[in-house]
């Protein structure tokens, strides 16, 4: 056997040695047995074409030959999907995509295999190890180039994704660094084995070389950045998956690691130094910037936050919290930043605020509205029950209370007087002066009346220029009493008129009636006949007064008192 038989044997030696490296020096994990299945295909090469000198049987040369090559087509489809795998293309991990990736390297394999009229490779002499290559060879050297191209593709894209990790970018470059060199020798393996093996001799193993050599590159990739340990996957999805926003920094304020979510606060890269002071001068704070400055620094062991708002990002609040990274000493060897977006419940109690504002103005509108109903009530009350020229009551009031109260008195017989009184000479103000100046004489009259009432007493207009009053537990002398203050201060008054140079003068005639002596009269009345009943009573002493003289006060007599009919009432 020549020396070059031995070189594939070689190569396949250093491949299971990296097989068995795997294997012992990383936690086995089911995305390991995936690559152990892909690094058995890297062997199978160097073997299948070392066996190919070992044996003598044609048959069985062909077979390794063919198998080589199937194994060289799986070991492509299979660096596809571990680019697709790297690259965390989830969209095209999917079954149906991954069944569809190895349909064209199995077609192309059946058809190694079978060698239909030797269209793949035929035997230069009695045997395969000198052989020539047909359509089908440069039909599988096409799929295969297809399935390197496609890796690279999928591998530039991901490389120049701005989602992708600084880390994961390194190991992109390596990746690539493989296929390329894999893609070198096996092209030099082609073109000088295959297109120029008439000119120049053949030169063993470099397929071989190529597959060891991008081997070398996968091996570092897995031990250097763990790409298939479980744990720092879970660890970066994890991190990853946190809407928070999350920066890492060691003692001296190094980035040491961030997540995804951490762009939309801050654009800082792992091995760039985090500045404070400037990131919290591009932020709008709430109050208490300085005070998060100083405790920063201090690097104490507490946990502290503030809320900032960005100045660049209009809506954009978050909470920013440090927390310390401590040793088992307990002494601060780095610093965790979060950053906690709170714009949807800043909107949110800016909208509650609004809201509140506005049912409160129009709680406010609902107030006013309501007193204002409540202030035209009274007025409406106030003028259902009282005079609009003399704001005395009117005399619709004065019955209302009088069937309210007269059943009580007449029962419990409590006394009760009324004072009916008109102005004197009233039609002579009118003729004189007009209605105009009548209307001012009944309204100043009724004010001069009022302050010589007591507070339970009631007048009311009697109609033109008459007044009555109610005078409820009041007896004859105290009537009287009240009867001609009314008089003596009427005719003390002094009316100014527009159209008179002077005050006028006025006075009135005053009737007096006090009910006393109850249910003396064995008349039982109905309350609708009693009180028009004394309504002309008290008529006849103020006819009486006019008679006599006026701007005096007359009493009535009134012997006999008619009885109230039982069950009378209101």
């Amino acid at each position: 056997m020549s020396l070059s038989m031995w070189y594939d044997l070689f190569l396949f030696a250093l491949l299971a040695a990296l097989f068995a490296y795997i294997f012992f020096a990383v936690r086995i994990t089911n995305l390991h047995k995936v690559y152990f299945v892909f690094h058995f295909f890297m062997m199978l090469w160097p073997l299948c074409q070392f066996a190919t000198h070992v044996v003598q049987d044609p048959d069985i040369q062909f077979l390794c030959v063919s198998l080589s090559f199937v194994a060289f087509l799986m070991l492509a489809s299979g660096w596809l999907l571990f680019t697709l795998f790297l690259t965390e293309d989830k969209q095209a991990l999917n079954p149906r995509f991954v069944s569809l990736l190895f349909v064209p390297a199995l077609i192309v394999s059946i058809g190694v295999i079978a060698n239909p009229f030797r269209l793949f490779a035929s035997p230069a002499t009695d045997n395969y190890v000198d052989r020539a290559y047909g359509p089908l060879f440069w039909l599988t050297a096409a799929v295969l180039a297809g399935y390197f191209a496609a890796s690279l593709a999928v591998l530039f894209r991901a490389g120049r994704s701005f989602t992708a990790s600084p880390s994961l970018k390194k190991q992109i470059r390596i990746i690539l660094w493989g296929i390329c060199v894999l893609f070198v020798f096996v092209a030099a393996d082609i073109l000088l084995n295959v297109v120029l093996r008439e000119r120049l001799p053949i030169i063993p193993g470099l397929t071989s070389l190529g597959i060891f050599s991008a081997d070398l590159f996968f091996v570092f990739v897995i031990t250097r950045y763990k790409v298939f340990d479980l744990v720092s996957i879970a660890h970066e999805d994890i991190m990853n998956t946190i809407p928070h926003g999350i920066l890492v920094l060691d003692e001296n304020d190094s980035v040491v690691e961030t997540n995804r979510a951490l762009r939309k606060f801050a654009n800082v890269a792992v091995g760039e130094l985090f500045n404070p002071d400037e990131f919290l001068a591009s932020a709008r704070s709430t109050g208490g910037s300085r005070q998060f400055l100083e405790r920063y620094k201090s690097k104490g062991s507490d946990s502290f936050g503030i809320e900032l708002s960005s100045e660049h990002d209009n809506g954009l609040y978050f909470i920013l919290q440090s927390s310390p990274i401590l040793d088992t000493d307990r002494a601060p060897i780095g610093r965790i930043l979060t950053f906690q977006d709170v714009s949807q419940e800043r909107r949110l109690v800016r909208e509650l605020n609004r809201q509140n504002d506005l049912l409160q103005e129009r709680n406010r509108s609902l107030d006013r509205t309501r007193l204002e109903l409540s202030q035209a009530n009274l007025r409406l009350k106030e003028m259902a029950l009282t005079d609009s020229l003399t704001h005395c009551y009117n005399r619709h009031y004065l019955m209302q209370r009088l069937f309210r109260e007269m059943p009580a008195n007449l029962e419990q017989r409590v006394p009760f007087s009324f004072i009916l009184f008109d102005i004197d000479f009233f039609k002579t103000i009118n003729d004189r002066y007009g209605h105009v100046a009548g209307d001012e004489v009944l309204y100043r009259t009724a004010q001069i009346v009022k302050p010589c009432i007591r507070s339970t007493d009631i007048l009311a207009r009697y109609g033109g220029e008459e007044f009555i009053m109610y005078l409820p537990c009041t007896d004859r002398d105290t009537a009287l009493q009240i009867a001609e203050r009314v008089r003596s201060s009427v005719e003390a008054n002094r009316v100014p008129l527009e159209q008179s140079p002077h005050p006028v003068n006025v006075t009135v005639s005053l009737g007096v009636l006090a009910v006393e002596h109850l249910g003396q009269d064995p008349r039982p009345l109905s309350l609708e006949e009693y009180v028009p009943f004394l309504f002309s009573e008290v008529d006849k002493p103020l006819y009486r007064a006019k008679r006599n003289g006026r701007n005096r006060v007359e009493f009535a007599d009134l012997r006999e008192v008619p009885s109230l009919r039982h069950g009378q009432s209101v």
